[in-house]
């Protein structure tokens, strides 16, 4: 029977959907401020289709507010967030609404589908049992290892792109491979246009196997192409928020502090109160004074970096 696990953690939460044992869906909500998927609220119209927050927060609408002139008052519902890219990070999309203002959902109130259990520090650690960190490590390396080869995932502006490499005979990798990029899509909650270069086949039949393989494993919505001649396929799913890697990659020392502070939580009363970290890790951890004082609340006892 598949549950989520949910961990309220200190500058983040995390919810991992786990079937037989293992993680079938990661999925982390960093506490940044940042406007969530489903937000409701006021704006002023800054350009025709730009609109500003009362946090200051710029939106992008998808369509213009019929009737609503620059600088006047609107309200707006967050339909995508905030995704990062190197150099041009895209800011978050929304549309016109009259719906009445509202918070967005919570990561908690987000998790659907099977039953939610809450992960506490001093339990056994729910989530690593059940392969928390090797997904971490995929989205951090984008190597991803199947049965007879390895995905090697790389997210770009204008793809997220898998790349096949394994075992002959190739019509058998290439269905393998299928299947792993699948559950690797939900896995990291991938969406927008997907790239995947599969070895080259020769023969229609060999190729139409892949795309049912794929049709059977992901689950709607998505669209696709037929794979070409040259072994590519591509598949564009909805995007509403970042993908686990995007999010891992954007900021790796933000992630690598936020893992110390669940490490440090979990540690228990005996362990010592001095830990070694990166510098640059243990700066951000510094300039969050909020952190520490979660951590003295939750532990009893503040940590020494040195």
């Amino acid at each position: 029977m598949a549950e989520w696990l949910y961990e309220d953690g200190i500058g983040e939460c995390r919810a991992a959907l786990v079937e037989d044992g293992r993680i079938v869906a990661a999925r982390i909500e960093v506490d940044d401020g940042a406007p969530r998927l489903g937000l409701v609220a006021p704006a002023r119209l800054i350009e025709r289709s730009l609109a500003r927050l009362d946090d200051g927060s710029e939106v992008t609408l998808d369509r213009a507010a019929p009737g609503v002139t620059l600088g006047a008052r609107l309200t707006i519902e967050i339909t995508r967030e905030a995704i990062p890219e190197a150099g041009r990070p895209k800011p978050p999309r929304g549309r016109p609404t009259d719906d009445v203002p509202r918070a967005a959902p919570s990561l908690a109130e987000s998790l659907v589908g099977a039953p939610v259990w809450r992960v506490q520090a001093h339990e056994a650690d729910a989530l690593e049992a059940a392969g928390w960190s090797e997904v971490l490590e995929e989205a951090r390396t984008g190597d991803i290892d199947f049965a007879g080869g390895m995905l090697r995932l790389w997210p770009t502006p204008a793809m997220t792109l898998f790349d096949v490499d394994g075992d002959a005979p190739l019509d058998a990798l290439a269905v393998r491979a299928a299947i792993a990029v699948a559950a690797a899509i939900v896995r990291h909650e991938i969406g927008g246009s997907i790239g995947i270069d599969f070895p080259t086949l020769a023969g229609r039949e060999a190729r139409q196997a892949v795309a049912a393989a794929i049709d059977r494993a992901l689950p709607q919505p998505f669209e696709r192409t037929a794979m070409n001649g040259f072994g590519f396929l591509q598949i564009v799913r909805p995007r509403p928020r970042a993908s686990l890697l995007e999010r891992l990659r954007a900021d790796p020392v933000g992630a690598a502090a936020r893992a110390a502070l669940r490490m440090i939580e979990r540690a228990p009363p005996s362990a010592s109160p001095h830990y070694r970290l990166a510098p640059a890790v243990r700066d951000h951890i510094l300039a969050r004074p909020d952190w520490i004082e979660a951590v003295v609340r939750r532990t009893g006892r503040r940590p020494i970096f040195g």
